[in-house]
């Protein structure tokens, strides 16, 4: 990720300062740190009545032709479950409501830095299964058959659904 050069809010040069107890940016012009912060996203475990896990295939990069969780960075003016109820229906043309909130975690990523991952599950939806957005596949999965899964932050969530939550048949 290359760093910032200019202020995004007068576009006068930056410069690295001291402040507030870290090296930030800096406009010497608006006489203010330029604060970086994580994007925010969110992502779902959407789990049908077999308790498959529902995936997508990512059709733009990162990790283009990977599966991961439906979900997405969150948009100006919007919940974390509005952006999560948005991008399900923009990559799975399903309709959900979310149940309950799995947690919060963060992904380094070399375009954003640090990406801040709100995640939720899903287990009531409706609507046809069609890929659309940035997915070019939507399929569920048997948690013993899961393909890869692109990010390690979405298998976080996958982890904390099927260890706590799931009511995975007894051998």
């Amino acid at each position: 990720m290359q760093d910032k050069t200019h202020c995004h809010f007068c576009g006068s040069p930056l410069i690295r300062k001291h402040v507030e107890g870290a090296v930030r940016l800096f406009c010497t012009q608006c006489n203010e740190p330029i604060y970086e912060n994580p994007i925010p996203a969110t992502c779902l475990v959407l789990i049908d009545n077999k308790e498959r896990l529902l995936l997508v295939k990512r059709s733009v990069d990162p990790k283009k032709g990977s599966w991961c969780l439906p979900g997405g960075f969150m948009e100006l003016g919007e919940t974390p479950e509005q952006a999560a109820l948005r991008e399900l229906k923009e990559e799975t043309g399903l309709s959900g409501r979310i149940q309950m909130l799995l947690g919060v975690t963060s992904n380094t990523s070399s375009q954003y830095n640090t990406v801040l991952i709100v995640g939720y599950l899903i287990k009531e939806y409706s609507g046809p299964l069609e890929p659309g957005d940035d997915a070019s596949d939507a399929a569920y999965f048997n948690y013993d058959k899961l393909p890869e899964v692109a990010f390690e932050s979405h298998m976080k969530f996958i982890r904390i659904y099927y260890s706590a939550y799931a009511e995975l048949p007894k051998s």
